[in-house]
C-alpha cells in the first residue's frame, strides 16, 4: 500500500498503489483526509494505475472521500484503473468518475 500526494493548487492528485483492503483502506483514509483538509482543493483526481486489487474497502475509501470533497463542491475524477478495477467500480455505481460511462 502506499499513497502518493501531488498538490497544484486546486488540483490534487492522489496516486495509489498496492493492495487497497481493510487494513491498508484505513491508513490511506488518514493519510488522504490531512492533505484533504488542508488543502480543499476544487478537483481531486485518484489514479489507480499501480493499484492491483481493491476489496469493498476501497469503494468505502472513494465514497467516503467523495461526501467530504462535494461539502466543499468540489470534483472527483477517477484515472487509469485497470480492468479488474474498473468492475468493481462499476458495480459499485462510480464508473461515471471515471469518465467511461457508457451512454444508454
Amino acid at each position: 500500500m502506499s499513497v502518493k500526494i501531488s498538490n497544484s493548487g486546486d488540483k490534487l492528485i492522489i496516486f495509489l498503489s498496492g493492495e487497497i483492503d481493510h487494513h491498508s483502506a484505513a491508513e490511506m483514509r488518514y493519510f488522504i483526509d490531512g492533505e484533504l483538509e488542508r488543502s480543499t482543493p476544487s478537483v481531486v483526481v485518484f489514479d489507480f494505475s499501480e493499484v492491483d486489487f481493491m476489496d469493498s474497502s476501497g469503494i468505502g475509501l472513494v465514497m467516503g472521500r467523495l461526501r467530504v470533497i462535494s461539502g466543499w463542491g468540489g470534483k472527483a475524477v477517477i484515472e487509469n484503473p485497470r480492468p479488474n478495477i474498473r468492475k468493481m467500480l462499476k458495480l459499485a455505481g462510480l464508473e461515471k468518475l471515471t469518465g467511461q460511462e457508457q451512454k444508454k
